[in-house]
């Protein structure tokens, strides 16, 4: 009996020292684990740079820093005479070419009256000199009448019929007003004449600016009285509802993550967390690659943008603002 539990004493110590041992490893363990990978990001949002198509001077300035505006709200007016000036010029040439393309399609009764009476004064022409002919020839018959008088009839009156068929073709022309080809130049005309006016009207409406989306203006560069040249940034619009957050991470990082996934993401500005769905991977330029540090063993690894949307909309939210997530490495 005694040398069964002397058998046991040794046995004993040996078990709590391998417990012990178990636990120092378990805690080491624990205290040395990787824990989860911090990355910060950012949030950013559509952005816009309204801009003026013509020069002009600033004439009127209807929004502001941090105002909100909707989509084609006036945003300022510009003031450039020389446009209004152009756009006058080409609404008196547009009235000039159609009045003349209505020319080319009426004639004036006066013209048509004054084309009867010269075709009536021809024929009274041609008239007398077939009765002078047919005296002539009588008087020739009975040999009192010289055959160059007789000759000279006859052509008086081939001329006479001439100027009679020449006054019926002025008296046609006059009925029938200008010719195919003349009223296709004059609708030409009234056409180029309308483009020219439809342009000058298009930079005459580009004076006034509008919103092109709906946000909040974080940016304007004019004055009042300030001459602006076209392409010229005034306004800069961001939509606050498309907000988005975005991450830079290296390419070895990226298993187990996917479009249309889930992740939490912190904002300390907002002091919340917020729930988003990965929209976009998308690989980085060269330039944003981590190199290799080492000569053999290693390779450079890319870097890849990650986007991710709020499921739900996060009041606040604004650009700029740092987001954090963990990835479990």
């Amino acid at each position: 009996m005694k040398s069964t539990e002397m058998s046991r004493k040794p046995f004993l110590p040996f078990a709590v020292l391998a417990l012990l041992v178990a636990l120092v490893i378990a805690a080491v363990w624990w205290a040395t684990r990787p824990g989860p990978l911090l990355i910060q990001g950012e949030v950013a949002a559509p952005r816009v740079d309204v801009s003026a198509r013509i020069s002009g001077r600033v004439m009127r300035i209807e929004a502001d820093l941090g105002q909100r505006v909707e989509e084609g709200q006036s945003l300022a007016k510009l003031s450039n005479p020389q446009l209004v000036a152009a756009h006058a010029a080409a609404a008196s040439g547009l009235r000039v070419a159609r009045a003349s393309a209505a020319a080319m399609i009426a004639t004036r009764p006066e013209l048509i009256r004054a084309r009867e009476a010269e075709l009536a004064a021809a024929q009274a022409d041609l008239r007398l000199a077939e009765e002078q002919l047919a005296r002539d020839r009588g008087l020739s018959e009975q040999g009192v009448r010289a055959q160059a008088a007789l000759d000279q009839s006859k052509r008086n009156l081939d001329a006479a019929a001439s100027r009679v068929a020449a006054a019926q073709a002025q008296l046609d022309l006059a009925r029938a007003g200008a010719s195919p080809e003349e009223r296709e130049v004059a609708n030409a005309q009234v056409a180029q004449a309308e483009a020219t006016l439809a342009q000058r009207q298009a930079d005459l409406d580009e004076l006034e600016i509008f919103a092109p989306m709906t946000g909040e203006i974080s940016g304007r560069n004019i004055e009042l009285g300030e001459n602006i040249g076209p392409g010229t940034p005034i306004f800069t619009i961001v939509d606050l509802d498309q907000a988005w957050f975005t991450f830079n991470l290296r390419e070895d990082l990226l298993p187990g993550l996917a479009v249309g996934d889930r992740l939490t993401v912190r904002v300390p500005a907002l002091d919340v967390e917020t729930e988003a769905e990965i929209t976009l991977i998308n690989v980085q330029g060269q330039f944003a690659s981590w190199r290799a540090t080492r000569a053999t063993g290693d390779f450079d690894l890319r870097s890849f943008e990650l986007r991710a949307r709020p499921v739900r909309p996060l009041k606040d939210l604004r650009p700029g603002m740092s987001a954090l997530i963990q990835l479990d490495r």
